[in-house]
């Protein structure tokens, strides 16, 4: 995701731009008018750090009295106040803590703030009320570090059982050389660090769903064909067996031996079947289409104040500087679902997400070592409905032989009858030690029926030609709403590891 200038940054950039098509002036324009179209639904508002401070931001957490806190990567924690107002020139910037390490979690309980940084997961408090962190306390560092400048630690919330999760980046993001690189562990209430899930590569967030399940984001590189958001579970083995080595330590036997490695070349759905710890990816972010270095995880369990999405979880992607839309659901016993654009234009490359009791959406950003397309250095910006619904896709359903959509408003029935109204396609990706994987397995389905709710909120699909392994992409150019209106994103990309059996 993020790399220092030097060669490893070179070969990197290098790799990016040859996989990646350059933007035309006309697709510059293109972009420009759809951040417009979207300004009008959800509008972004830019508050304006005191000049001369560098707030790369790498964690975001909202504090009991209502300010917003910011952990930057470079181990400062700032406090926003009056940030709430509808302009953010007013918000008062204050500086809380310094002299940590790269700040990739912030999670607030009890009095403490808790801070999840490159060796840790410490906690801070002002015990004397001045506006300053003056206690802090190392609560687990079980894992090991070597200076490499990729060993990201990303931290969660807390969850149902009051457990902190953290996800390890690898060593160079390509090697387990350090204790846990690679793993996903989980710090418990005592303090005690439990190694959870082997697999991880290379993270850019980490969150829980409305049901408190953990998910996480891996980006391209080896075992990883393209971006995808994990499901994390006990003893669940999500992609790069280099983690393996440390099933041997004395902390990790409780989840019994290492899976068995994996076939390089093979596809992640043919080696599930024969590794019962393999979860496969719960969504494929698709390379370019939809980003290139996915990074936070927010759930919408705002209660509306932020449009007709709860429960859904919106995704940061760093390196087009957007938030990206996810439908989850359960086939099978294993996530899996849909992933919609949703907002671009902010100002540097979204990292951290966080909704606020307001409803709004804080969103950070840094590019330092890694290019986005947000311009800006650093950013910190909150993303506001303004109470317009958008004519979108709102669930995406796999059925046995098709795919049920819902949308946010009535659809016009002729418009949503009609088979050229729609196009839908199929890849999937080489599950490979390389790094990531073009598209691969193209197929073309067939639409043979649609099927318009009477209520025309839900259109069921019925396709000959599901791919079980496949992203299915959906385009719905001519679908509009009953006031002549197209869809702000006619586009959908289902995962569909399992095609439900009923």
């Amino acid at each position: 995701m993020w790399r220092t200038l030097g060669s490893g940054f070179l070969w990197a950039a290098a790799l990016w731009l040859s996989s990646t098509p350059t933007p035309t002036l006309a697709q510059g324009k293109k972009s420009a008018a759809k951040a417009q179209d979207e300004e009008a639904y959800y509008k972004i508002l830019r508050y304006e750090p005191p000049q001369g401070e560098v707030l790369e931001a790498g964690a975001i957490e909202i504090m009991p009295d209502g300010k917003i806190a910011v952990g930057t990567r470079r181990g400062e924690i700032w406090l926003i106040d009056q940030a709430f107002t509808d302009d953010p020139k007013q918000a008062k910037f204050t500086r809380y803590a310094h002299g940590l390490h790269e700040i990739l979690g912030l999670c607030y309980k009890d009095g403490w703030l808790y801070v999840t940084q490159r060796p840790d997961v410490s906690r801070i408090k002002d015990t004397n009320n001045d506006g300053k962190a003056d206690l802090f306390e190392v609560v687990s560092d079980g894992w090991e570090i070597n200076g490499d400048y990729h060993e990201y630690a990303f931290g969660s919330r807390f969850d149902k059982q009051g457990n902190l999760w953290v996800v390890l980046c690898l060593t160079g993001s390509f090697n387990s050389s350090s204790k846990y690189r690679g793993w996903a562990v989980r710090i418990t209430p005592e303090g005690k660090m439990l190694p959870t899930t082997s697999g991880i590569r290379s993270p850019g967030g980490i969150g829980l769903n409305a049901e408190g399940d953990v998910f996480y984001t891996d980006n391209q590189g080896p075992w990883n064909g393209t971006c995808g958001l994990k499901h994390l579970t006990v003893g669940g083995f999500v992609g790069h067996p280099d983690s393996f080595r440390w099933y041997a330590e004395k902390d990790a036997q409780y989840l019994g031996p290492a899976p068995a490695v994996p076939k390089s070349g093979s596809r992640i759905m043919t080696e599930a079947k024969k590794i019962p710890q393999l979860t496969p990816t719960a969504i494929l972010f698709p390379y370019a289409k939809m980003g290139q270095s996915a990074s936070g995880i927010e759930c919408d369990l705002t209660g509306g104040k932020f449009g007709p999405f709860q429960k859904q979880l919106f995704v940061g992607d760093q390196t087009h500087s957007t938030v990206m839309r996810v439908f989850l659901e359960k086939v099978n016993g294993r996530y899996q679902g849909a992933c919609f654009p949703f907002k671009q234009g902010f100002g540097s490359g979204v990292v951290p997400v966080r909704f606020a009791p307001d409803g709004s959406l804080i969103v950070g950003g840094t590019n330092r070592g890694w290019g986005s397309r947000g311009t800006k250095p650093f950013s910190i910006e909150r993303l506001v409905w303004t109470g317009q619904t958008p004519f979108e896709i709102h669930e995406m359903r796999a059925r046995p032989d098709g795919f049920e959509l819902t949308f946010t408003q009535p659809v016009d029935v002729a418009s949503a009858q009609a088979k050229e109204s729609y196009k839908i396609s199929t890849y999937t990706y080489i599950y490979q030690s390389a790094y990531g994987s073009p598209e691969v397995d193209h197929t073309t389905p067939t639409i043979r029926n649609i099927t318009v709710a009477a209520d025309a909120k839900s259109v069921y699909l019925t396709i000959d030609g599901l791919q079980e392994g496949h992203v299915h992409e959906l385009h719905l150019p001519g679908v509009h709403s009953q006031q002549g209106v197209p869809l702000l994103h006619p586009q959908a990309y289902y995962t569909l590891n399992y095609i439900p059996a009923k």
